[in-house]
């Protein structure tokens, strides 16, 4: 039996959403329910499938099944196309199974030529609506068909405006727009080449055609990218007989929405325009009117209006998008759909509905996507003042949140000009740890290099400062402080806006907004709680991060990086003097500094936590990221080594490596130097003896994660002399301090050997930054050079350190958890790469039997919610 390709609306519902797309599901079901839904047939998101596997053809079968349904919406019409008495006119429209608004294209009036202008003309006895038809259909089908922009034919009709001396389209007579209908042929000939076509059903093909081009267009490719989207879905296209809501002052078009879409207030709101099509309640073209005013115009069709959505929200019980038509007086229903809203108005809605009554409190928690959670935790940029500004370059999202500023070059320099009160973004080629302090001092980060897991990225995203990365469109002159973007040069102290949520970069001052964390948050999340299998820990180094994480809802540190703490104030000169040790007693006269001030980071960490678990990575970057690059800090390194500027200079010239990524770093540090990871071991446990001790209700159990490991004996050997450091502590102070030792599965090998290493690790953590590096082969700074022609040519979706490979590197992961449980049926495992924070990673790990997932402090909430739904969902 063939395949059914095309389905009437009379034979779909809403549940076949995946096969119909939402706008078909849901033009089949608004059927259903008996509502006024202008009829037609829905050709599925499995033929546009088929279109792309055939080479970008509709083949016979599916355009067999497209004839015979044409023959089907006539009968039901009791109209033809083409016809000389009783023309058939539709819209064609896309609708895939995920709401993509204003991504694909719509052409309307559709079937119409010369000669069935002329008989509508008559029969209708209103020429003047005909041949409006008539001049929008050409427009929109060469523009959306053919491609020829539609400011041609603005141009053309702005031409016959001012001949004519009026300003809106309204004005124009019939003549006027017949005139324009043969103009816009003229056009399209001249543009195309050949004739404007007449046959309705060559016009259909080529709508159907072009809808599901659409699919692929650069816009749609962009926001699917942004919305987790996949291109294997494809779009379905309805074909709707057409309504008009152009014939006179007692026809109309509008959208709306039964609850406030910004702030979720329940009360009607959209738009109308009399005499208009929908393209111009959306395109601005003339300034609609409020729904409500509607009621004056024709009572009796907002009566129905209102009482249809009401019925609507009812029967999907969620907030409602429509879009709608007046004919001649008649309401007819186009389209319904659960609307876009902001996230504040995602969580009042889902509140005001479970108290309403109409769903659940797992329903209210399916219902919004964490990832909008965003917006209400960072500051946003004044939307009115954003709508009268065009941004002069684009780049990665890589940190959300608005910050305006005056541009600086240097991490000093950001620190200074805070100092003074100066609010700034530091613009670098790439940020590195040194970086750290300037970071913290500025409002905002763009860099030049760098993906979405650069180090920019990465630290901003954990101190919840807004950053734009990889902006290559940048000539930087760091040198002399400057750089050229759109064709502009930029200087130190000029004010410069950046949106680290869109990846947008303004010239001049933006006002921003605080977030405020409505009181709806807290309700979502208590029920978010009640329902996650997933802990949620955070990525914390400092105290201040720790309890932001805390507030947030963060039940321990999943990941704390030792090597940010070694920045902070004096202690990067103990650290360099700990390098260009010549011995062993040099190194460890130089660690003994560090001592203190490590011990003192992990007391007040341990506090900020409150006995809940803290997980302590020891030192993992490669040595050449702490060494001097200033040639003052050379000097003041040499004169404390007692060595000269050239001894010095070898020494960081020794350290210098081919691949960092992969070179003497991790626990290959411990190996060459244990007395590194014998004073991280004493501050660690010694700072939890005292916190143990102030607080004896709390349980203090430090865990120590070795990184970067990939056998067994590499880890037996760091892990014994962690051991015997802990146990001599422990024993010293007449402590029964537990704690255990674990570590970071960031290598394949450590993947594929977990039963071996799970021997010795107490805990296993997926740093899955590095794991997917090191599956992927590239580096997560420099794939922005090629991932666009990888998108470009469908090779990949998604940039893989953003949202996690679970095809991939996540088979890695599911055979390290069963290997290492099979050992140790105990040991707790976790995710603290940057995945942990990305709802369908998060869904992964919930997936595949993970205990936590561990993000950046103001990803917990996203992280929560996107747990709950995990569980809920599976």
């Amino acid at each position: 039996m063939a395949k059914k390709w095309v389905y009437l609306f009379t034979e779909g519902n809403a549940e076949m959403k995946n096969l119909l797309g939402g706008k078909g599901a849901n033009l089949a079901e608004m059927t259903n329910l008996g509502l006024p839904v202008p009829q037609g047939f829905t050709i599925t998101t499995e033929a546009c499938t088929q279109y792309y596997e055939d080479g970008e053809k509709i083949n016979d079968e599916i355009m067999g099944q497209i004839m015979e349904y044409i023959v089907k919406m006539e009968e039901i019409a009791g109209k033809k196309f083409g016809d000389k008495e009783n023309p058939l006119l539709v819209s064609v429209r896309s609708g895939a199974r995920a709401s993509m608004p204003g991504m694909m294209d719509t052409i309307l009036n559709l079937g119409l030529n010369e000669e069935v202008v002329e008989v509508l003309a008559a029969k209708s006895s209103n020429p003047r609506w005909a041949w409006d038809c008539y001049r929008r259909f050409i427009q929109m089908f060469s523009d959306v068909v053919m491609e020829v922009g539609k400011k041609y034919f603005e141009e053309l009709i702005d031409k016959v405006k001012k001949e004519k001396g009026i300003t809106e389209d309204v004005d124009l007579t019939a003549e006027d727009l017949k005139r324009l209908a043969y103009l816009f042929r003229d056009e399209y000939k001249a543009k195309i080449g050949e004739d404007f076509p007449d046959d309705p059903k060559t016009q259909l093909m080529e709508a159907v055609k072009a809808v599901f081009r659409s699919w692929d267009n650069p816009r749609a490719n962009i926001y699917r990218r942004d919305n987790d989207i996949p291109y294997s879905w494809g779009t379905a296209v309805n074909v709707q007989m057409m309504v008009f809501g152009n014939m006179g002052e007692t026809s109309g078009t509008g959208v709306a929405f039964t609850r406030n879409p910004a702030t979720g207030e329940k009360h009607l709101m959209g738009e109308f325009l009399m005499n208009a099509q929908g393209e111009d309640v959306v395109a601005g073209v003339r300034t609609p009117r409020k729904i409500d005013q509607l009621k004056d115009e024709l009572p009796e069709a907002y009566d129905k209006f209102v009482e249809i959505c009401n019925k609507l929200e009812d029967h999907y019980r969620d907030m409602q998008d429509m879009e709608f038509t007046i004919e001649d007086k008649k309401l007819y229903m186009l389209q319904t759909r659960n609307g876009k809203r902001t996230a504040k108005a995602a969580l009042t809605i889902a509140c005001d509905l479970v108290d309403e009554g109409m769903i659940s409190e797992e329903k209210a928690v399916k219902m919004i996507d964490p990832r909008n959670l965003d917006t209400l935790l960072h500051p946003q940029f004044d939307s009115e003042a954003l709508k009268s500004t065009e941004p002069i370059g684009k780049a990665l999202a890589a940190s959300p949140g608005a910050a305006c500023g005056k541009i600086v070059f240097t991490a000093d320099d950001a620190k200074e000009w805070k100092e003074k009160g100066e609010k700034v973004i530091l613009v670098r080629l790439e940020t590195s740890p040194e970086d750290i302090e300037g970071m913290k001092a500025a409002q905002g980060i763009l860099t030049v290099r760098g993906g979405m897991t650069s180090h920019a990225a990465v630290v901003a995203r954990g101190m919840g400062t807004c950053c734009v990365s990889g902006c290559s469109e940048i000539a930087m002159d760091e040198e002399n402080k400057k750089f050229t973007l759109a064709g502009k040069e930029f200087h130190e102290g000029d004010w410069l806006s950046i949106d680290g949520s869109t990846g947008k970069i303004y010239d001049g001052i933006i006002p921003t907004m605080d977030a405020a964390i409505v009181g709806e948050f807290g309700r979502i999340m208590a029920w978010a709680d009640k329902y996650r299998k997933l802990k949620v820990r955070t990525n914390a180094d400092t105290p201040s991060d720790a309890r932001k994480a805390r507030e947030l809802g963060a039940e321990g540190i999943g990941l704390c990086r030792t090597e940010h703490m070694f920045f902070e104030g004096d202690r990067i000169d103990a650290f360099r003097e700990m390098i260009c040790s010549d011995t062993v007693e040099e190194r460890e006269a130089a660690l003994e500094k560090i001592l203190p001030v490590q011990q003192g980071d992990f007391e007040a960490l341990y506090e900020a936590l409150e006995g809940n678990p803290v997980t302590i990575r020891f030192l993992d970057p490669p040595l050449h990221e702490f060494v001097p690059t200033d040639e003052d800090d050379i000097k003041k390194l040499a004169d404390a080594q007692g060595k000269t500027v050239a001894q010095i200079k070898n020494i960081i010239n020794s350290l210098h490596e081919f691949n960092p990524m992969m070179g003497h770093r991790g626990c290959r540090l411990t190996v060459t130097y244990p007395e590194i990871a014998r004073m991280q071991t004493k501050a660690v446990i010694r700072a939890a003896i005292n916190v143990q001790k102030s607080h004896p209700d709390w349980n203090v159990c430090p865990e120590i994660m070795i990184p970067l490991i990939c056998d067994e004996k590499e880890l037996k050997f760091v892990k014994n002399i962690v051991v015997e450091t802990a146990d001599a502590e422990i024993a010293a102070a007449g402590s029964s301090l537990k704690y255990e030792v674990g570590t970071m599965i960031e290598i394949p090998r450590a993947a594929l050997m977990a039963d071996d290493i799970a021997k010795d690790a107490e805990f296993f953590c997926f740093g899955t930054n590095d794991l997917t590096q090191m599956t992927y082969g590239f580096s997560r700074d420099d794939a922005g050079k090629f991932l666009n022609a990888y998108y470009n040519t469908k090779i990949f979706e998604n940039d893989p350190f953003a949202k996690l490979d679970q095809i991939g590197v996540g088979k890695l992961m599911e055979t390290a958890v069963k290997l290492g449980k099979s050992v140790r049926p105990d040991m707790h495992v976790g995710i603290c790469g940057e995945h942990g924070g990305d709802p369908s990673s998060v869904e992964f790990c919930h997936k595949i039997g993970l205990d936590y997932v561990s993000c950046s402090p103001f990803r917990v909430p996203i992280a929560r919610l996107a747990a709950a739904q995990a569980a809920l969902n599976n």
